[in-house]
């Protein structure tokens, strides 16, 4: 049996022995797209306050995760309400996933930045990778705690960060499992990207709570 550490899986490895496939066909992930929320005045002023932060870390380099965590990651999950019941906040889990082939077996390990559960439905996950990584640099990554979620039942969704860029993805382990990603969502756009994330966060929760997942 081989153990390869989550960090270092690849999309190619996942393809082959778990037999994940990427969905580009828009209808198997509209979460992220359609009827989202609104924000309030004070939502959005905060996001301002967040994306001031983040342009003033990039003069400190380098920008690695504890920060990246502390100033744009942490007060999202705060305005996205994921802090309070009756959500848990569950940080550095161990997720193991497993596959068996004619030629041998192969686990993938590893640990989770952050990980919010709510009566152990596997809601988000989020990986912050540094800035001078691309969001895509995650994806495998990701992609293989997202596997990893025990509650076959229902969708996992994602979203990697480097604080800069936000990338929100859906899993559905079916009989194959599928996946999807979003558009990619930048805090340096000219409007403040971080307005579409919070609405997406937010649409996520009321999905979740409603247990109206699809």
């Amino acid at each position: 049996m081989q153990t390869i550490q989550a960090k270092d899986v690849t999309l190619e490895q996942l393809e082959t022995h778990f037999q994940l496939q990427r969905v580009e066909d828009e209808q198997f992930f509209p979460e992220w797209h359609g009827d989202l929320p609104e924000l309030t005045d004070w939502q959005n002023q905060l996001l301002e306050q967040v994306r001031s932060g983040y342009f003033n870390l990039l003069k400190q380099p380098p920008l690695l995760e504890k920060p990246i965590n502390l100033a744009v990651v942490s007060p999202l999950l705060f305005i996205g309400q994921f802090y309070l019941s009756p959500w848990n906040l569950r940080a550095e889990s161990t997720v193991q996933i497993s596959a068996q082939d004619e030629e041998r077996g192969i686990i993938v390990k590893g640990n989770l930045d952050t990980l919010i559960l709510k009566d152990k439905l596997w809601v988000m996950v989020i990986e912050s990778k540094q800035a001078n990584f691309s969001v895509e640099a995650g994806l495998a990554q990701i992609l293989a705690y997202m596997l990893g979620n025990p509650n076959s039942a229902q969708p996992s969704f994602g979203m990697i960060t480097t604080g800069g860029s936000f990338l929100f993805l859906k899993v559905v382990k079916d009989t194959t499992p599928l996946y999807a990603m979003s558009d990619l969502f930048g805090i340096g756009n000219r409007q403040n990207g971080l307005g579409d994330v919070l609405k997406i966060l937010k649409k996520l929760i009321y999905l979740s709570s409603s247990a109206n997942l699809e």
